[in-house]
């Protein structure tokens, strides 16, 4: 009797590189897991509004940026001053938002500025590792023992108190956290099989780092940035509010706290509330995002 042919066992898969959050075959599938998120999906809603208002001042604000009219200082709210007026009698509603300007302009430029020099040498810490990896790492250990609030009010005390010391000096802080889990991403990527045939084929370091390696971070970039916006404007906010941050007449939404403090317990004590609401908003809203991005393009990372 006829034995039977065995099959030939086929031969294992080859791994390939993760599919990417910007492949056509998972843009729908992120999309999905995103719109499922109800909090993310009203936050960006809410982000998107502030971003148009508070960018958008100069044709949607009711007065010019820092318009006096001391007749009508300390005005309660009304038809035509929404907000009421402060002190020089200027629209405070007008004024919330020109400061909006400021403030999440900061948090913007701190987020990719942070992003771009961490992705960089976690990246570079991942894929090299030996002394490059121990070089980076010791550096970012020493900067993450830094206060940040102290570093950012001595250095806005020797340099002025501008916006951009105050995006370069809240980059050079927090680029650490994205660049350990760069690292760590990276290190746990560049021994799979796409990396190796990569080096195969004659690729460079910096070719498979950037074709082969970053559009699989994708996603922890991504909620990095929006993570970032939230730390710049609270420090920002923290620094402005004792004094030593934005002074007059630029506005920031940390600046305008400050100049209410002394309401409290009066009748315009609701001028204090109103920026610390705004931040307080701003700050919910980019943390829920970044909540509602990290389930959509790292679904395991809830676990």
């Amino acid at each position: 009797m006829t034995q039977p042919t065995a099959l030939p066992t086929p031969p294992p898969p080859v791994s390939g590189p993760p599919a990417a959050p910007g492949d056509p075959r998972t843009s729908r599938v992120l999309l999905s897991r995103f719109l499922r998120h109800r909090l993310a999906v009203a936050s960006l809603i809410v982000l998107v509004l502030l971003a148009v208002c508070c960018f958008g001042a100069t044709w949607i604000a009711p007065s010019p940026r820092n318009a006096q009219n001391l007749l009508d200082a300390s005005q309660p709210p009304s038809g035509t001053h929404w907000l009421g007026t402060d002190s020089l009698g200027r629209d405070y509603l007008s004024e919330m938002l020109y400061a909006g300007q400021l403030s999440l302009a900061i948090g913007l430029g701190v987020a990719l500025l942070a992003t771009l020099v961490g992705t960089a040498a976690g990246a570079v810490a991942g894929y090299l590792g030996g002394w490059a990896d121990e070089v980076i790492m010791r550096g970012a250990d020493l900067f993450l023992i830094v206060p940040p609030v102290a570093v950012l009010a001595v250095s806005l005390q020797g340099l002025g108190p501008s916006p951009v010391t105050i995006v370069v000096v809240l980059s050079s802080l927090g680029w650490t956290l994205i660049a350990r889990v760069v690292r760590a991403r990276v290190i746990q990527l560049r021994h799979q099989e796409f990396v190796e045939a990569a080096r195969v084929i004659g690729a460079s370091g910096p070719r498979i780092v950037v074709r082969h390696l970053l559009p699989n971070l994708t996603g922890l970039i991504v909620v990095n940035v929006s993570l970032s916006v939230a730390m710049a404007i609270i420090l920002e906010s923290t620094v402005s509010f004792l004094g030593y941050g934005i002074q007059p007449p630029r506005s920031s939404w940390g600046n305008m706290l400050t100049q209410a403090a002394g309401l409290i317990g009066t009748s315009q004590s609701y001028l204090l509330y109103v920026p610390g609401l705004a931040i307080l908003i701003t700050v919910l809203a980019v943390n829920f995002l970044g909540d509602g991005l990290r389930d959509a393009l790292d679904p395991q990372g809830r676990q």
